[in-house]
C-alpha cells in the first residue's frame, strides 16, 4: 500500500529524531503526542520506504578486504553480502537480492533510464525493492522473452512492474523473442520503428541492471528451463567456448564475444553499447556462476558488483571454495 504524505513525513521526523538525535521511543512518542506502538510502526516505515538505509561495516570478517581486492583487480565498486556457508543456494540468492535492492535505491535518479533484465535474479531483487519517489525516469527491458511455448511477457512485464512502481517511473516493455529464428528476421524486425523506439531507448540508458547467466548455475533460469535455447543452440554455444551471457548475449572466459553465432538471433543489447552505459549494475549470487561472472567481468560489462561471500572468495581465490569444483561441474543450464 503506498505511503501516505502525512505519513510519510511522519515516518522521517521519526526517523530523525531516533537515528539522528539518539532519543528513545518513548520520548519521540511523547514529542508526536503518540503511541511507543504507533512510533515503531513509523520506524519500520521509514526502513521500508528507503527513508532509512542502514549500512553495518564490520572490522571483523572478510567482506571488506574481499572488497578490498575485488575493487583494485578489477575496477569495479563493489558489496560482499555476507551469507553463512550453510545456507543453500536458495538462501543465499534471498539473502543477496535482498540486499541488492536496498543498495540499488540510492543509485536511482530522477530522469534516468534504466534498462533491466529479466531471469530469476533480477525477479528476486524486484520482489524486495523500497519504494524512492522520481520524476521522469523510465524502466526499459533490455531483452525479449518470448519463444515457442510463451510470449514471455507475463513473467518480464511482473519484473518491469515492480522496478516501476519502486521508482515511480515509466515503463517500456521489448515485446519480442528472446532468439529469433533467424537472424535476418531480427535484422527486418530492428528497422521497424516501434521496435526502434526501444532500442533508441536502451542506446540512451543512464543505468542497467542484470544478473549473470552461467553454464553450471545450481538455479536454472527460464532461458533454460522455459525452452528458450534448444539442444543444437547448446552445442552450438558449447562449440563457441561459452561460459555465460547478460541479458541473453553470450561471452567467453576471456569476455569476448565474436563468431557466437547464438548472439545474431539473441533480442538482447550489443554488448559493446552496454559498455557506454555510465553505471551498470551486476548482481550475482552463488559460486557456481563463477565461470560466467569471470567473463563478464573480463568484458567490462559491471562498474558495480553485488555478491555474495562464497563467489566472491572464488573469484578472488579459486581454490577457496568449498566443496566440489564448479570449474569442472556438469553443465545444468542457465541461470541469470
Amino acid at each position: 500500500m503506498p505511503v501516505t504524505r502525512t505519513k510519510q513525513s511522519d515516518s522521517l521526523r521519526a526517523a530523525q529524531m531516533y537515528y539522528l538525535q539518539d532519543l528513545t521511543m518513548d520520548a519521540i512518542a511523547r514529542e508526536l503526542r503518540t503511541s511507543r506502538s504507533t512510533v515503531s510502526r513509523l520506524l519500520a516505515s521509514a526502513r521500508e520506504s528507503g527513508l532509512v538505509q542502514i549500512q553495518i561495516r564490520s572490522p571483523q570478517g572478510s567482506a571488506p578486504e574481499l572488497e578490498r581486492v575485488i575493487r583494485s583487480s578489477f575496477k569495479v565498486d563493489v558489496h560482499v553480502v555476507p551469507v553463512l556457508d550453510t545456507l543453500n543456494e536458495a538462501e543465499v540468492l534471498e539473502r543477496v537480492c535482498v540486499q541488492a535492492a536496498k543498495l540499488i535505491g540510492p543509485l536511482v535518479e530522477s530522469n534516468a533510464i534504466i534498462g533491466v533484465a529479466w531471469g530469476s535474479t533480477l525477479s528476486t531483487v524486484s520482489r524486495h525493492l523500497t519504494r524512492k519517489i522520481t520524476h521522469g525516469s523510465t524502466i526499459v527491458q533490455l531483452n525479449g522473452a518470448g519463444n515457442t511455448q510463451t510470449t514471455g511477457i507475463t513473467y518480464a512485464s511482473e519484473i518491469m512492474r515492480r522496478f516501476g512502481n519502486a521508482y515511480e517511473a515509466k515503463v517500456e516493455q521489448f515485446p519480442v523473442p528472446a532468439f529469433f529464428d533467424h537472424a535476418e528476421t531480427k535484422t527486418l524486425m530492428w528497422a521497424e520503428r516501434s521496435v526502434r523506439r526501444i532500442l533508441d531507448l536502451q542506446a540512451r540508458m543512464t543505468m542497467a541492471i542484470f544478473g549473470v547467466g552461467s553454464i553450471d548455475a545450481d538455479i536454472p533460469s527460464h532461458v533454460y528451463s522455459g525452452g528458450y535455447l534448444d539442444e543444437a543452440d547448446l552445442d552450438s554455444l558449447a562449440a563457441s567456448a561459452v561460459v555465460g551471457d547478460v541479458a541473453t548475449v553470450f561471452f567467453r572466459a576471456d569476455g569476448s564475444e565474436d563468431g557466437i553465432v547464438v548472439n545474431r538471433r539473441s533480442s538482447g543489447p550489443d554488448l559493446e553499447m552496454l559498455r557506454t552505459v555510465r553505471r551498470r549494475v551486476c548482481v550475482v549470487s552463488g559460486a557456481s556462476k563463477i565461470n560466467g561472472l569471470r567473463g563478464a567481468l573480463a568484458a567490462g560489462l559491471a562498474t558495480d558488483l553485488i555478491l555474495d561471500e562464497a563467489t566472491a572468495r572464488t573469484l578472488v581465490d579459486p581454490d577457496a571454495v568449498d566443496g566440489p569444483d564448479v570449474m569442472s561441474a556438469p553443465r545444468r543450464g542457465y541461470s541469470a
